[in-house]
């Protein structure tokens, strides 16, 4: 059983914070590095359990590389578009990592059958088998692959055999952008031509904008149709750029830009610009939007408090970001009721139900549906202990609530070595205890716009 830990009250916050690097884009980069012909540089590589468990699968596979913890660079040696042990046969354990399991999955669905067939298991953490993935091993058997449920029928973990040829395919878009992205990745590499049709709405498109100029720099590109029809030529090689520098990840800026709205500032996060290949940096324009103060740098973010109102928004193509919405919607004059968010109930934890809870805990009034979330702020927020559900994403949206000067109690804090093991002592950091006189802080001149 992992110690609880309890966060005292907040006062004011304001500093300076570099971000570590997103885990969507390293994770995206690494296996196209690790794919390529040639060798890249990788900058920025993000700690945490995903990278992780990504590079641990790697060397399973085969792949050679060098990773130095203290400066965060990866020099990986691409293998030229086959693992070089994808025949030997093991299981891959990739946690909870869905960004690493699901194009997995596709990558590890090329190559022959019968004698030459590769023979690989994929599985993760209780969480991981509860996490659909039907929809990407079926579009996978239209291209011929050989996939076998080993558990629910489903759900991880699978036995992959092979035998993905690429062709015509169909994809649900309606649950995870990922088994999207999965296919994207792989098809390049199949022998014959693809045509992908997405089947239903498509969730989180900026993450598929994501893959798509990923691959770009690994020169790939990909033809398609307002994000519906994807056309991808076979037998093509994954070439790696000499250096690759992985951005701030943008989700992890939404916590202390949310702080600064809440609470103070300026907060400003480096790292990340108004050029990002991120869909979430959108929730910079959301604060905005919300009454708090906004400045852009080629690098940089920064943001000040407002007066918040509350909103109706759809959020769709920022999920994670969302979440720390509707902390910040506790803060606002008004209710706020975030829609389309559908897939939260598929990710670390159900989300949807999740964060309900907690908002209640801490006295806010809450109504969810099939895909959205209403939530009117208390006249004033109350000290609770906050089941995270072992979702990092929880723990760090629940420990701004302290800002609101009352404790928060989160069940399983070290849920955040998924993707920001430092974030408590960065929190720490940038935060005022309530009593003490803050410092005044310095901060380069906010350029609103």
């Amino acid at each position: 059983m992992r110690d609880p830990l309890r966060l005292e009250p907040r006062a004011h916050c304001g500093g300076v914070i570099t971000l570590p690097g997103s885990k969507s884009l390293a994770n995206r980069a690494l296996l196209l590095a690790a794919l390529a012909q040639g060798s890249t540089r990788l900058t920025n590589l993000p700690q945490g359990d995903d990278v992780g468990h990504l590079l641990r699968a790697l060397q399973s596979l085969g792949v050679r590389y060098h990773y130095t913890e203290a400066t965060r660079v990866c020099e990986v040696v691409g293998c030229a578009g086959r693992f070089p042990n994808e025949r030997t046969g093991e299981t891959l354990f990739l946690g909870n990592a869905g960004s690493v399991l699901r194009p997995l999955t596709a990558l590890l669905s090329l190559g022959g059958v019968g004698e030459a067939a590769v023979d690989w298991v994929v599985t993760g953490e209780s969480r991981m088998q509860q996490r659909p993935i039907a929809p990407l091993v079926d579009a996978l058997c239209q291209g011929g692959a050989q996939i076998d449920y080993l558990g629910d029928p489903g759900y991880p973990p699978l036995r992959l055999r092979g035998g993905f040829q690429g062709g015509t395919l169909q994809v649900s878009g309606q649950i995870s952008s990922q088994f999207l992205s999965a296919l994207l990745m792989a098809t390049p590499l199949a022998e014959q031509p693809s045509t992908i049709e997405v089947v239903g709405s498509l969730i989180s498109e900026s993450y598929i904008q994501m893959t798509l100029q990923v691959m770009r720099c690994f020169g790939v590109v990909v033809q398609h149709q307002d994000y519906r029809l994807f056309y991808t030529p076979g037998s093509q090689q994954y070439c790696a750029p000499p250096h690759f520098q992985i951005e701030g990840d943008a989700a992890t800026a939404s916590y202390f830009l949310a702080a600064a709205a809440i609470q103070g500032g300026p907060i400003r996060v480096q790292g990340i610009g108004r050029d990002s290949l991120q869909g979430e940096k959108v929730f910079a324009d959301i604060l905005q939007r919300m009454g708090a103060e906004i400045g852009w740098g080629e690098d940089y973010l920064e943001c000040r408090r407002g007066r918040l109102s509350g909103i109706e928004i759809e959020m769709n193509n920022q999920p994670d970001s969302a979440m720390t919405l509707a902390i910040v919607a506790l803060f606002a004059k008004g209710p706020t009721t975030i829609r389309n968010i559908y897939h939260w109930r598929f990710k670390e934890s159900d989300r949807l139900s999740a964060m309900a809870a907690g908002l209640r805990q801490v006295g806010a009034t809450v109504e969810i549906g099939v895909d959205f979330i209403h939530i009117q702020p208390p006249a004033k927020l109350k000290a609770a202990m906050i089941n995270t559900f072992n979702d990092h994403r929880m723990a760090m949206c629940f420990s701004l609530v302290t800002l609101a000067k009352v404790s928060v109690t989160l069940s399983d804090p070290q849920c955040v070595s998924k993707s920001f093991p430092n974030y408590f002592a960065e929190f720490e950091r940038l935060t005022v205890p309530r009593g003490v006189v803050p410092a005044v802080v310095r901060s380069a001149r906010l350029s609103i716009g």
